[in-house]
């Protein structure tokens, strides 16, 4: 681990000690813990879950976008395209099996 000087507020410090002091941690891990839950909060705008993947032949790479709605049309069009054509999906109606 490194040590790393960050410049706060008062009002911020003394938040950070009042944090610090009622979860009896230090004000380190208050800091770390906050930034894991800052990190854990943020979409991943670069895709980067998709870095693990093959894509199949012919399907496109993922949007370099940052619009949620490019991404989805790429899911749709690239990803679901012939999701659920074998029928198994295929609702059944209620006591039909």
């Amino acid at each position: 681990m490194k040590k790393t000087s960050v410049y706060l507020s008062d009002e911020d410090r003394a938040r950070l000690a009042r944090l610090a002091e009622r979860e009896g941690k230090s004000q380190a891990f208050v800091l770390r813990e906050a930034l894991a839950m800052y990190d854990a909060s943020r979409p991943d705008r670069d895709f980067e879950l998709f870095g693990n993947f093959t894509l199949r032949e012919g399907v496109p790479p993922p949007p370099d976008s940052d619009d949620p709605q490019a991404f989805q049309d790429w899911v749709d069009q690239a990803l679901m395209q012939g999701f659920g054509d074998d029928g198994a999906l295929d609702p059944q109606p209620l006591g039909s099996e």
